[in-house]
């Protein structure tokens, strides 16, 4: 039997391969660009995206994170060769993060608090699945649909886009 960390390495670097896809398809001439008012910019839901596995990565490694120490504001990217730098070193603190994380470690309690009040506890390997590669699948999905409204041809996520089908 494999350690716990084994398959969540292995998505990992599958999705990591598929986000690097997305990612490129960015336009700095639109990182300024958001559909909404209360939405972030495309240049920030794209270094958003590059920084969570790293970002997440180092929170994990305490047995507590206070999210009221925690700066949830992107920063706005001067230009995409810059977002696609901050990936390439994200994506290798989260393998390193994972690749040593022994079994008793992600077994065990992590929990998130706001200053006093305790927000959950669950098994860090729980937390890496959840805060780590969920949110970072959901955000993916947001800046789709944004390269999407913008008129950015999609690449291949799960199967064939409207745009790309490389099983044709």
């Amino acid at each position: 039997m494999g350690s716990i960390t084994e398959p969540l390495l292995s998505e990992f670097r599958q999705e990591a391969a598929t986000t690097r896809r997305v990612l490129e398809r960015v336009p700095e001439k639109s990182f300024a660009w958001k559909p909404h008012a209360k939405a972030m910019t495309l240049g920030q839901l794209a270094s958003h995206i590059a920084t969570v596995p790293a970002g997440v990565a180092m929170v994990l490694q305490n047995d507590t994170f206070d999210v009221n120490q925690g700066n949830f504001v992107p920063p706005q990217p001067k230009d995409l060769q810059e977002v696609l730098t901050a990936f390439e070193q994200s994506i290798r603190g989260a393998e390193e993060f994972l690749e040593k994380l022994p079994d008793d470690r992600a077994r065990a309690p992590w929990r998130l608090v706001r200053g006093e009040q305790e927000l959950m506890t669950v098994p860090r390997a729980t937390a890496i699945r959840n805060i780590m590669m969920n949110h970072w699948y959901h955000h993916r999905g947001q800046l789709s649909v944004y390269l999407r409204f913008l008129d950015v041809p999609l690449p291949s996520i799960y199967g064939p886009s409207a745009d790309e089908n490389p099983f044709a």
